[in-house]
């Protein structure tokens, strides 16, 4: 009896476990079947209850979700990768015909950007203006109290051609400035290798400006203010007579707020309505439109860096250039006539550093004359006008 017993409890438990190995089969099974008629699911894109977030955390937990994807190495090559759009757009500039309009960005800015952060929430501010120098570390005093003259409106960028860079930070100013250093260069050179227009496209204006300028007279804001009024294009502030005085038309009238023209010495001026009595400013303290930038910078040649001759050209870019060029004179400066450029010279046979310098400021007002004249010339035969 005791031994039936023992064989039918033995009998029991075997039967049990056949039962159980038999079920843990059978859900294996349709598990994989399960599995099988389901996609596979990706950790990184479990979205969890609606209930857990509001409708604008929603949203940035699914954008930052979708940006993380795409940011990192390990999410590519997944197979998933489009093929590249043949795409060609003429319009578009170029160089980037095969790109599609809304990815491109044809012009920038010189705006200070942050290393951290959302990229939208890195301006405070946007200057509206920019403002450039061309310095030498012994004119620092000066450059000093000009910068003090512009207000937050303006970005600050300044072109050393001596070398000199970090000791300007001695001034507050000089950490929010841009600095850019090339051993012996004009502001021309300058300008025609960093302001493209397609660069300072942001900005109003543009102030091309010496180093060597009194600005005790002088309020950037109410200039700009003056330049609207009177629909200046291209501009300078008038000069303290007795000053480094070249043309009359640039010599500060006391009982104006604007002139757009002068007398000059008798057979200076064919026209009165051209340089140097109209249509006229100099290349010291020059102001520009966004505008009239545009078409200047063009006219800027690679090799002829010292600009002269290139303001009596100026009314080429702005029409009526009589009416869109003028001297403000009740914002006024005084040139004080400092020849610190010429001391970056080279001195050959004999001479002062600062001689081959001006004679090669000669030299090239007659080779911008020539080419100048010349591509009139050819264009107009061009189109058989000659």
């Amino acid at each position: 009896m005791m031994k039936g017993m023992h064989r039918s409890g033995v009998f029991k438990k075997s039967n049990g476990t056949a039962k159980l190995i038999i079920t843990t089969i059978m859900g294996i099974v349709v598990g994989y079947f399960i599995g099988v008629s389901f996609p596979s699911v990706s950790i990184t894109k479990v979205i969890l209850p609606s209930s857990i977030y509001s409708p604008f955390d929603m949203t940035m937990h699914e954008d930052r979700s979708k940006a993380l994807e795409r940011s990192f190495p390990e999410n590519l090559g997944s197979g998933n990768t489009p093929e590249t759009p043949k795409i060609y757009v003429p319009t578009n500039p170029r160089g980037a015909e095969s790109l599609p309009p809304g990815i491109v960005v044809a012009e920038t800015d010189l705006y200070l950007r942050r290393l951290w952060g959302e990229p939208s929430e890195d301006l405070k501010k946007k200057p509206k203006y920019l403002v450039t120098f061309t310095v030498g570390w012994g004119q620092r005093g000066n450059i000093d109290a000009s910068i003090r003259k512009f207000s937050a409106d303006f970005q600050i960028l300044l072109f050393h051609y001596d070398g000199v860079v970090t000791e300007w930070d001695q001034y507050e100013w000089s950490k929010q400035a841009i600095h850019i250093s090339v051993r012996k260069q004009t502001k021309w050179w300058y300008a025609k290798r960093f302001l493209h227009p397609d660069i300072v496209a942001a900005y109003d204006y543009i102030f091309i400006w010496d180093e060597d300028l009194g600005v005790e007279h002088f309020n950037a804001d109410k200039y700009i203010q003056l330049v609207k009024k009177h629909g200046l294009e291209i501009s300078q502030p008038g000069l303290e007579p007795n000053n480094g005085l070249t043309w009359q038309m640039t010599k500060r009238r006391g009982d104006k707020e604007v002139h757009k023209d002068t007398e000059e010495k008798p057979g200076w001026c064919s026209d009165p309505h051209l340089p140097p009595c109209a249509a006229f400013v100099e290349i010291m303290a020059p102001v520009f439109s966004r505008a009239a930038w545009r078409c200047v910078w063009h006219m800027i040649q690679n090799d002829l860096v010292h600009g002269w001759g290139l303001d009596f050209a100026l009314r080429r870019c702005v029409k009526p250039a009589h009416e869109k060029i003028g001297v403000v004179d009740s914002q006024w400066i005084i040139h004080q006539v400092v020849p610190s450029l010429g001391s970056q010279g080279q001195s050959e046979n004999g001479e002062a550093p600062w001689k081959g310098v001006r004679d090669r400021c000669k030299s090239e007002w007659a080779l911008f004359q020539d080419r100048l004249a010349n591509a009139d010339k050819a264009y107009f035969k061009q189109i058989g006008k000659e």
